[in-house]
């Protein structure tokens, strides 16, 4: 990796480009992009990949494995300094720190704790504002242009799931929507973005470690996300549970990928329960979830899959990139190379290729194929592990390691 010392006119051209406004057009508000579903838009793979992408800028940030959100010419990131969860605004042009909110981080133990003290869940940017999630439960809405505290609440005081919060929140018509507590003892809940007023609160199931997602059947606007022991559909409106499908997690295995949302199909996976599709129809006064197909043999611990083209790819428990058929359930393929001993890691579908990050911090390019895993390109993008999302932005690579956000470019 090489520290470029760009000339004062390829800094010019470079602001020139990014006040033209593609910066706006290539926004990742919030956990996996827009629409939470893994998709770049704008990117254009390189007819020749680099050894090396050319670094532009880097930042000591803290620790923590939460994605940073793009918005405009802002990069959010959120992390711990030494006894604080922070939450950063810096130029996303330079890197300069442009505000900073911070307040005492709750104590975390364990094994995860001492190695990931740090925030996991992604912060959610919207109508001006910026809502985070901290490891112990602690959720934060601030003015995003000025870093000013809006509201701040400790819902579940000293209650999180056994590793620690992973959810990131959702904002959705207003309201910022989070799954708060823990083993045993949480709920959904809406507040009210502008003053934090609670809007609805959803308390048959806690939270295990998957974010939610949106899902529109007619008029009913759903949140569906998996619970400590199942799937679940919750009216936007009012909080009422319109379908509810159990998915309980055997032995060491978690509820943790975001689900899939394409139409009304909703697919899911787990380890140890495979990964499964329904369909979500209108049923008299309510909704039926109606199982489309079952794949025993592909599914995903930590990493939540992408779906392209009617192919599902993932990566599995063991660390393993596979694919299906999303119309069939079908197995494609699966590679034999690991990635990751505990299935960590992203993909994003950057268009013509898809883009993975596992801890090894190696970004990975391999075709959208239901023939055969086919890489590339492999690239070493930072030292350090890494567990965020990489943020792409037209030929720019944001990459949050373990205690620094890298700003990068594929030239």
């Amino acid at each position: 990796m090489k520290n470029t010392n760009r000339s004062i006119g390829a800094i010019l051209n470079c602001v020139t480009l990014f006040s033209a406004g593609c910066i706006f057009a290539q926004d990742w508000p919030q956990w996996r992009g827009p629409h939470r579903d893994g998709k770049v838009t704008g990117f254009k793979a390189p007819q020749t990949w680099p050894r090396e992408l050319a670094q532009q800028w880097r930042a000591n940030v803290g620790l923590g494995d939460a994605t940073p959100a793009l918005v405009g010419d802002k990069l959010y990131v959120f992390t711990r300094q030494d006894t604080d969860e922070v939450t950063l605004c810096l130029d996303a042009v330079s890197g300069k720190e442009l505000w900073r909110d911070k307040y005492a981080a709750q104590s975390v133990s364990g094994p995860d704790g001492s190695q990931h003290p740090g925030p996991r869940s992604s912060p959610a940017v919207a109508d001006g504002k910026i809502v985070t999630l901290g490891v112990g439960g602690i959720l934060s809405c601030l003015d995003a242009a000025t870093g000013k505290v809006v509201w701040r609440k400790d819902e579940f005081p000293r209650v999180a799931p056994r590793f620690h919060t992973a959810m990131s929140p959702i904002i959705v018509d207003g309201m910022a929507i989070a799954h708060l507590g823990g083993q045993g003892n949480g709920a959904l809940i809406a507040f009210e973005l502008a003053t934090g007023d609670q809007k609805w609160k959803w308390a048959e199931e806690a939270p295990a470690y998957a974010s939610p997602v949106l899902l529109t059947v007619g008029a009913s606007k759903q949140i569906v996300t998996l619970t400590e022991k199942s799937v679940v559909g919750i009216g936007v409106a009012d909080g009422k549970r319109l379908w509810q499908i159990p998915f309980l997690p055997q032995g060491m295995t978690y509820n943790a990928a975001t689900a899939i949302v394409d139409g009304q199909t909703v697919i899911f996976t787990g380890s140890g329960r495979g990964t499964k599709a329904v369909k979500i129809e209108k049923q008299g006064d309510g909704f039926a979830a109606t199982e489309l197909w079952s794949n025993a043999e592909l599914a995903t611990q930590f990493n939540s899959p992408v779906l392209k083209d009617g192919l599902l790819f993932g990566l599995s428990g063991r660390g393993n990139f596979f694919c299906l058929n999303a119309r069939t359930g079908q197995s494609a393929w699966a590679d034999t190379t690991q990635q990751d001993n505990k299935g960590f890691g992203s993909i994003l579908d950057a268009g013509s290729v898809l883009l993975a990050l596992a801890p090894k911090s190696e970004l990975i390019a391999f075709k959208p194929s239901d023939k055969e895993y086919a890489e590339v390109a492999r690239i070493k993008i930072a030292e350090t592990p890494t567990y965020a999302h990489p943020v792409i932005a037209g030929n720019r690579v944001f990459v949050k390691d373990k205690d620094t956000v890298t700003m990068l470019t594929i030239e």
